[in-house]
């Protein structure tokens, strides 16, 4: 079913309900050195239909102009958590941390009691990344940033668990968040199908190539919310990269 006030897609089977947010219908924002899209409210983009997934608060796609970046500001109690797609990252915060995060690689930044941070693109290429914002399980933590590179070949049978706060992850070598969340991440040879068991509901993004998710289809910048079901089976039509967001 289509609505055509944000031309969703909505489709229900025996393998639970499956929204797509094309990426043409999302926030769009273009700040000159900053070109971003909002999978939900954010700054100045509002749409009270679009506040958040369950615990999950923000997803900006955000391509970043080489040698520019977000200024230091503050934050405080909120999981953030950011997955570069092209280029890198330097994040520098009050903490004294200072690192490159690049194409592939995640870093995560417990913001707790309070943190001040910068995030620059001192690459001679634009940096295309997603910023996450999860709403943490428990307040007022110390603050705390790590980053983390992870392998790059293609994955076979399931996605790599990238982050999480779930109890069975502990040792998994997830970078750990305030938050019974975890993300799930990969990239996968067209023709390659992965299956993924989620525990709560899921937010799928398609940040390279084509894919099916339980039948569904999703194009290169789309988002999906996957409800009613704890798995998800995921054919890639191209080669292409995946990340799924599951959170309460």
């Amino acid at each position: 079913m289509t609505n055509a006030l944000n031309s969703t897609i909505t489709t229900h089977s025996a393998e639970g309900s499956v929204t797509v947010y094309p990426y043409a219908t999302l926030g769009h924002a273009n700040h000159g050195w900053l070109d971003a899209r909002h999978h939900f409210s954010f700054a100045s983009y509002y749409n009270p239909k679009r506040m958040g997934f369950g615990s999950l608060r923000v997803i900006n796609d955000d391509k970043v102009t080489a040698g520019r970046g977000f200024g230091t500001h503050p934050h405080d109690n909120m999981e953030i958590i950011t997955y570069v797609r092209q280029g890198a990252i330097t994040h520098k915060d009050s903490m004294g941390n200072e690192g490159r995060t690049g194409a592939g690689d995640v870093q995560v930044m417990s913001a707790g009691t309070g943190v001040s941070h910068s995030e620059h693109n001192l690459e001679r290429e634009d940096t295309r990344l997603y910023q996450i914002w999860i709403i943490p399980n428990e307040h007022n933590v110390h603050p705390r940033w790590e980053a983390k590179e992870f392998p790059k070949a293609q994955v076979n049978g399931a996605l790599e668990v990238l982050v999480s706060g779930q109890p069975q992850h502990a040792n998994k070598g997830a970078l750990f968040i305030h938050a019974d969340a975890a993300i799930y991440g990969g990239k996968l040879k067209a023709g390659t199908t992965v299956t993924q068991t989620i525990k709560y509901q899921a937010y799928v993004l398609a940040s390279i190539g084509e894919f099916t998710v339980n039948g569904v289809s999703m194009k290169q910048g789309d988002g999906a919310e996957v409800t009613n079901t704890k798995t998800i089976t995921i054919t890639a039509t191209s080669d292409a990269e995946v990340l799924v967001i599951d959170a309460p």
